[in-house]
């Protein structure tokens, strides 16, 4: 088994959320529920990148930071109309979720 860090971001539509990470090259892994009706829990992957999405209440707060670093950053914001800055260490951009988790991408410059 491989160590790693999987973020837990709050959601309130897990289905909704994963819907707009499929947007950012994501896609659904699994989703977790302890009973029909119950929050789900879900698992979004890009490549290398996981991300837990959860719709119980004590699991994440909003407005987290999570800095996502892609091979092209530029197909990013063009899928979302947003404009790249250049850090000295990266070309950026910063999004949201639906839900107020924030998202900063970027391509590390050569």
């Amino acid at each position: 088994m491989e160590e790693e860090v999987i973020p837990i971001l709050r959601v309130v539509n897990a289905a909704a959320a994963v819907a707009w990470y499929e947007r950012l090259g994501f896609a659904k892994q699994w989703e977790h529920r302890f009973e029909p009706g119950f929050p789900a829990f879900v698992e979004v992957a890009r490549g290398g990148i996981r991300l837990f999405l959860s719709e119980h209440e004590g699991d994440a707060r909003p407005d987290t930071l999570v800095y996502l670093r892609v091979r092209d950053v530029e197909a990013i914001a063009s899928e979302f109309g947003v404009r790249t800055t250049a850090a000295p260490w990266a070309r950026e951009i910063e999004l949201s979720d639906p839900y107020g988790n924030r998202l900063r991408i970027g391509t590390p410059t050569e």
